[in-house]
């Protein structure tokens, strides 16, 4: 049978739409399957209507607090349903954005539900029927859903995931949020700058648990003088509706329990892949037991040859910008680019609650448990200028650094602007830098960058502000 792409990408996510652009850049003949619409869970119940609602709530949160600069606003009134309404409004923009790329990159969109049935086919159901598509290569980029738990079951309005919360106009009273991920505390910090009353209640530990140790205590303390009810090391064990309230019994692992009213509950305890039904068993297609999740090697490919699976649907670090990067990545091996090795490792995560959270390599604990000889160093904003200036000293820079050569093997940051910093750590990283380049090389002054120079400094007691 003759070949009709050189690429058949199944879902239009992150990774799928740039890697779909990416091909089209090259001159490959590429099509994209989208059951929904292109851009993903990202673009439009994820990652852009959050950032837009967080940043209402940031703008509402420095008027509330506009006497520290000495401006007084009196009479205070924040629309949520306008919030909400510009949140989409950002989302459409950047789909028309996408449409007009893939546009001018000729890449063509079957709009359906995509199976594979052989190696290089995918058969597309749509309303209209089904039509096969055939291709030399295959990029599986099915993305995921939110999970839900059994013993708090969706209606989807009081009991609520990530997806209805974006669209919900009306503030509720108090919320309880299951749930301490990046999900959880973004949530937290939008409806508390918002007057709800809020509990965050996470299973684990500590906030934001595959973070480092001292970066989701520092947010648990910040949480807490913002008024957020913090519960760590706790499990729903059992909801009563009684009145329109909730009360959930939350244990913890010694089995002491305690209930938690709230008029809402926001379920943010992760993501499932999208995997089931797109025949991955027809082609023996090797999955993570327990997971579902698809085995890649470090290039993305699966079992099988010819065909690749990127993003959230695979075994490697479900982030979108990191599946962007996979999805580049593939597309430039089949067109015959070589890259470096190694790369795809080297992935940030980045949480917009307030403090702003970010982080990339090992934690301290983690380089500990590999038996690594480490020297670790923190910076506090507290000591720089710019964040003095701002009003912004919450928070830290610290470095995990290999004792004797300086090598950068984990930063993370918490306070103003990380998720703009770490950008710094992740090219140091990608070129080997040290503690010490970054501490040699002059930032401008004042900034928020100075911080990660100091962090640097500190490896070798050398900063200057600390």
């Amino acid at each position: 049978m003759e070949t009709d792409y050189d690429l058949i990408i199944l879902g239009g996510g992150p990774g799928g739409y740039a890697a779909a652009i990416r091909a089209g850049q090259l001159g490959l003949k590429v099509a994209v399957i989208e059951k929904e619409a292109i851009g993903g869970t990202c673009l439009h119940h994820g990652c852009i209507p959050s950032k837009a609602l967080i940043r209402s709530a940031e703008v509402l949160s420095l008027i509330q607090g506009s006497e520290t600069f000495g401006i007084k606003v009196e009479n205070i009134q924040a629309d949520f349903g306008f919030a909400v309404e510009r949140s989409q409004q950002v989302l459409q923009k950047l789909y028309q954005g996408l449409l007009h790329l893939f546009k001018k990159n000729k890449v063509d969109i079957f709009e359906g539900f995509g199976k594979l049935v052989s190696p290089n086919q995918i058969e597309v159901s749509r309303s209209d029927g089904t039509k096969t598509l055939a291709g030399k290569n295959i990029i599986i980029a099915t993305g995921s859903r939110v999970k839900s738990l059994p013993n708090l079951p969706l209606d989807r309005e009081r009991i609520m995931t990530s997806d209805e919360a974006l669209l919900r106009k009306n503030l509720p009273k108090s919320v309880l949020i299951v749930g301490g991920g990046a999900i959880g505390v973004e949530f937290a910090y939008i409806y508390s700058v918002y007057g709800v009353q809020v509990s965050i209640a996470e299973m684990t530990s500590a906030l934001l648990p595959t973070e480092d140790h001292e970066v989701s205590k520092q947010l648990e303390r910040s949480f807490k003088k913002r008024k957020i009810a913090v519960k760590t090391g706790c499990r729903v064990e059992s909801i009563k509706d009684i009145d329109g309230t909730f009360d959930i019994e939350l244990t913890d692992k010694n089995g002491n329990s305690e209930t938690c009213s709230a008029e809402v509950v926001l379920v943010a305890v992760g993501r499932a892949p999208n995997v089931e039904k797109i025949g991955l068993e027809t082609l023996g297609i090797a999955q993570e037991k327990g997971s579902q999740l698809i085995q890649v090697d470090e290039e993305m490919q699966t079992n099988q040859r010819h065909i690749y699976a990127i993003g959230d649907a695979s075994s490697r670090p479900a982030l979108a910008h990191g599946a962007m990067a996979q999805g580049v990545s593939v597309v430039e091996s089949i067109a015959g680019i070589d890259r470096p090795k190694g790369q795809l490792d080297i992935i940030p995560s980045a949480v917009y609650c307030h403090p702003q959270v970010a982080s990339v390599g090992l934690t301290e604990r983690v380089a500990k448990e590999q038996g690594l000889d480490i020297k670790v160093a923190k910076f506090p904003l507290s000591a720089n200028g710019k964040a003095l200036a701002l009003g912004e000293t919450e928070g830290f820079v610290k470095i995990v650094a290999d004792q004797k050569q300086g090598e950068i093997l984990g930063a993370h940051i918490i306070g103003a602007e990380a998720t703009e910093l770490i950008g710094e750590f992740v090219l140091a990283r990608t070129l080997e830098a040290t503690a010490a380049d970054l501490h040699q090389s002059i930032h401008p002054h004042p900034t928020l960058s100075e911080a990660v120079m100091e962090a640097g400094g500190a490896i070798f007691d050398a900063a200057i502000h600390f």
